[in-house]
């Protein structure tokens, strides 16, 4: 750590391929997956070997490492005690290169910037990180914080489509009048605007709870909405970029137009640390292992009681699901989901107007969430709602 995190916290970017002890700044990345278990990481065949106090030798291969320009990975590997974490310099501290072998650089859909690689462990030197056996909990450590980041980074991505498909309807003009004037267009962007401002207000509010952490309530909090906002916020997204799309049409369908880019960018964030399938079973296992969890979102749940009544109505049966979790495996999803929703509206309900709130209540409490956009009810204050979210 003396050696290590001066480095890693390090505000700037050294690209040179170098010794630590040569560089200003070190990045570390990780590699879990493997061609046969994917997100079952205990499927995992990379073997470890003690060959020193503190020296290991990891041999096998990565179907994924992220990313391979790294100084280091948090490796998983198979040693004698089990699934453990390891430490993998991309140089030894004879100063000579790793025994990594990168097979190929990952063809990605999107995400191209950031490099994904298909690796080989030769014999490469490594050292353990915690307990022999621990891997899988130590590795989710950093794990549960990239969640976070997908969050924050689907809800931003979220926005800038929304920025560029309002910025093109106040200019476009078609059949005689703006796009953001025409009836179907403004429910479209209206309801885009809403579910924009629903994600950012959920992503914040769970990167509070990592700040205060020390409270065991916002502890709580953190541990069941780091994985149901990563499933809701993201699995969302596509959709989301795809209608965004659709409102400048065949220009923000070619590779001039940033929405193509971020069209590509939000499946990725999705699918990293875990797929949408993984979160809403992480979310249950919150819900079984700790009732207190169930009580945390229960209170922050009440901060918004008597705002909306379809929003007490929606509180009531989800907080009667909530304390059956132990039997909702196959509905999992639809639990994550409206979880969820009732957090994104009790916060609309604390920190926007009230057209805001009564617009996301009657949409998506009691009508269908993750239908169509531009289906909001005909009286909705849809200009209000696309002022609200123009870029200044």
């Amino acid at each position: 750590a003396a050696e290590w995190l001066p480095r890693l916290f390090a505000r700037d970017y050294d690209p040179r391929n170098l010794p630590l002890s040569g560089k200003r700044a070190a990045l570390v990345g990780m590699g879990m997956t493997e061609k046969q278990g994917g997100s079952d990481v205990r499927a995992n065949t990379t073997r470890a070997e003690r060959i020193g106090a503190e020296e290991w030798r990891i041999t096998g291969h990565k179907w994924f490492l992220s990313a391979p320009m790294c100084d280091a990975w948090l490796v998983l590997a198979q040693s004698p005690g089990g699934l453990s974490c390891f430490f993998l310099p991309r140089w030894t501290p004879e100063g000579a290169p790793n025994a990594i072998r990168i097979q190929r650089l990952k063809d990605k859909l999107g995400n191209r910037s950031n490099a994904s690689s298909e690796v080989e462990f030769a014999g490469a030197y490594a050292t353990l990180l915690g307990e022999e056996g621990r891997g899988v909990p130590m590795i989710l450590e950093m794990g549960v914080y990239t969640r976070l980041d997908c969050a924050i980074g689907t809800a931003g991505l979220t926005r800038q489509a929304l920025a560029q498909a309002l910025w093109h309807a106040t200019q476009r003009r078609a059949f005689g009048r703006l796009l953001k004037d025409q009836p179907v267009m403004r429910n479209v962007l209206a309801d885009l605007a809403l579910e924009s401002e629903a994600a950012t207000a959920l992503a914040i509010r769970l990167s509070r709870a990592y700040d205060a952490q020390v409270d065991e309530r916002e502890r709580l909090l953190a541990r069941v909405l780091t994985p149901a906002a990563k499933f809701w916020i993201c699995k969302r997204g596509a959709h989301f970029a795809q209608e965004a799309m659709e409102v400048i049409g065949g220009s923000g369908y070619v590779e001039e137009s940033s929405l193509s880019r971020i069209f590509r960018e939000m499946p990725v964030n999705s699918i990293w640390e875990g797929s949408g399938n993984i979160m809403c079973l992480d979310v249950l296992r919150a819900l079984r292992k700790s009732p207190e969890v169930t009580d945390a979102v229960a209170a922050e749940l009440d901060t918004a009681r008597g705002a909306h009544r379809a929003y007490d109505r929606f509180c009531e049966s989800l907080r009667s699901r909530l304390a059956d979790a132990a039997g909702m495996e196959a509905s999992a999803r639809r639990l994550t989901q409206d979880l969820a929703l009732a957090l994104q509206a009790s916060l609309l309900a604390r920190h926007a107007p009230g057209f805001v709130l009564d617009a996301f209540c009657r949409s998506r409490l009691e009508g269908e969430a993750g239908g169509a956009f531009g289906t909001l009810a005909s009286d909705t204050p849809f200009d209000a709602l696309i002022a609200r979210a123009l870029p200044a």
